[in-house]
């Protein structure tokens, strides 16, 4: 008889099985209509994250508070949110038109609006991963607030500890703080969070606005007031989707909105039936690559085109960048700016009026139909299946359908690097969506091998597209990368584009079956690198390169330059 094998689970299991309860409770919360995050349903969200225990929330499962992290996530949510007891996600519902002025996290594109001193709106139109996104930071900063509750409520009976009542008469005064009283809140700040007084100084700027140069005071103050009114008896934090975005989620709305809009200026000018080619990038990397360095090569002489981008990069030359715009509007660019609340912008290249001598490509081989180009913003999540699924479509006028002649869909974007460094290039082989085992393998356009010699290491395999940045953790991404899975990096959104790909030409034969695929990225962070994760900071200039040379390889392909 054979011995009862001793059954115990890896972290990386540990953490697949988290990150599973977490999706499943978060869609369950969704059906309900509300949480109380600190009631059940929330307990269910922060123990799951607490067993996660994501790199890019750091020491989210000890005691002392996370800074990287809670800079990461207060980047990416609305000013004030950390001051509302009421947080209610909805749909497009209006307040777009009312007196409410929306407010746009700097690194998150979606519109929210302070209601009143307790409530704030966020708007989702981007489908469910914005939605897991916006949860799972709230779940961190209830978990920070919680630490800070639990270091400045001595006792029940609501004693207060001194730091806690310092900050509150700091907060009073509402004028900017001079050094020493700066220094003198860090000071208590530093016993409330269980942060040195110089890691708190190191971050304080990070949260600084015009505005409020002493705005971290102000969250930490709101999120550990909140947690210690709702300790004491008070009104109890809460999340609320409204019925419209209930029933509006899942069903394409704002994609098809966005992709009817394209189609239809594609009909206005008479692009819908030439050869036409979707890229997936920013808004400056195709028009740069076209037009930059003939119209600067007198201002930069002896430069290579790479200084030129990085000078475009540069945050003070809003000027260099206009006048790039203006050129590529007179050369066949129509620029869309989004109005379906996708939050997808788009730039049309009409190639038959670009005078590719005096372009960075002047080999340029177009056949006789000359190609157009769609350039579209970076989707998020799930919402890149919602907006190419829609734009593969054929287009409707009346009871007749075009179908649309898609030679090509190219997909360049940021990623995580499992393998190599902050700024390395990634050419995927295949996408694996996470927590689900579906996998897409496909023939890539573009090769590790064409990026060779150009000072930036090139890694080549498969990529798994996850559910979302802040659920990953150092265990799940070695077993991704050390199995059989191979897996060289993470993203969002590759499994998504690829399954609307297949469905599109292989199964609804809306588009060509044979289209070409082209995928790459750069790494903007190694979350499996202390000190390199998303939280750390940015690329800077360390991107540019990388962006501009995948770009670069795109469009040498479109234009059939060897």
């Amino acid at each position: 008889m054979q011995g009862t094998k001793n059954i115990s689970r890896s972290r990386a299991q540990e953490s697949s099985a988290a990150i599973e309860r977490l999706y499943i409770t978060m869609r369950h919360l969704f059906n309900r209509g509300f949480y109380k995050p600190m009631g059940v349903s929330g307990e269910t969200l922060r123990e799951a994250l607490l067993q996660l225990r994501p790199e890019i929330y750091g020491s989210i499962a000890e005691e002392k508070a996370e800074l990287n992290g809670l800079l990461y996530v207060i980047e990416r949510l609305p000013v004030g949110i950390e001051q509302c007891r009421f947080i209610n996600l909805t749909s497009d519902e209006g307040y777009g038109k009312s007196h409410f002025k929306a407010i746009v996290p700097p690194k998150r594109k979606r519109n929210c609006y302070r209601i009143d001193e307790e409530q704030m709106n966020v708007e989702i139109t981007r489908g469910r991963s914005d939605i897991y996104d916006i949860l799972t930071h709230l779940t961190f900063i209830y978990i920070e607030a919680e630490k800070i509750k639990n270091r400045v409520l001595i006792d029940d009976n609501g004693e207060i500890a001194r730091d806690w009542v310092k900050l509150e008469q700091v907060i009073e005064n509402e004028e900017p703080l001079q050094l020493e009283e700066r220094e003198r809140a860090i000071s208590h700040l530093s016993i409330i969070l269980g942060r040195t007084f110089a890691e708190i100084n190191a971050i304080y700027d990070g949260f600084a606005t015009k505005t409020d140069p002493d705005r971290f005071l102000r969250v930490i103050y709101w999120l550990g007031k909140l947690a210690i009114e709702e300790a004491l008896g008070a009104g109890k934090r809460t999340v609320t989707f409204t019925p419209v975005l209930r029933e509006r989620l899942g069903h394409h709305i704002h994609g098809e909105i966005w992709a009817d809009n394209i189609k239809a200026v594609l009909k206005q000018n008479g692009l819908l039936q030439r050869p036409i080619h979707i890229i997936s990038a920013n808004m400056h990397s195709v028009m740069n690559s076209v037009f930059a360095p003939s119209l600067f090569k007198g201002k930069y002489k002896d430069k290579d085109d790479f200084f030129i981008y990085e000078e475009l990069s540069r945050s003070d030359n809003g000027t260099l960048r206009d006048k790039v715009q203006e050129t590529a509007l007179k050369n066949g660019m129509i620029y869309m700016p989004d109005t379906s609340g996708t939050n997808i912008d788009v730039q049309i290249f009409d190639t038959a009026k670009i005078d590719f001598s005096k372009t960075a490509f002047p080999g340029a081989k177009m056949a006789d139909e000359q190609p157009v180009i769609i350039v579209m913003d970076y989707a998020f999540g799930e919402q890149a299946y919602e907006t190419i699924d829609e734009l593969l479509k054929p287009y409707k006028e009346n009871d007749t359908k075009t179908l649309i002649n898609v030679e090509s869909v190219s997909i360049m974007g940021k990623a995580g690097i499992l393998e190599g460094n902050k700024g390395d290039i990634m050419i995927p082989s295949a996408h694996i969506n996470e927590g689900t085992g579906d996998n897409y393998p496909f023939h890539n356009e573009l090769t590790a091998e064409m990026f060779e010699g150009q000072g930036i290491p090139v890694y080549s395999g498969p990529m798994v597209s996850v559910l979302g940045t802040s659920l990953q953790n150092r265990d799940l991404l070695k077993f991704f990368n050390e199995s059989t899975w191979g897996v060289i990096g993470l993203e969002m959104e590759g499994a998504y584009y690829q399954k609307a790909i297949q469905s599109a030409s292989k199964i609804r034969k809306s588009i060509n079956p044979d289209v070409k695929v082209r995928y790459a990225y750069y790494a903007s962070d190694n979350p499996l690198e202390t000190g390199s994760t998303l939280a750390s900071g940015g690329l800077g200039t360390t991107g540019v390169k990388p962006t501009y040379l995948i770009t670069i390889k795109i469009l040498e392909q479109i234009f059939n330059i060897q």
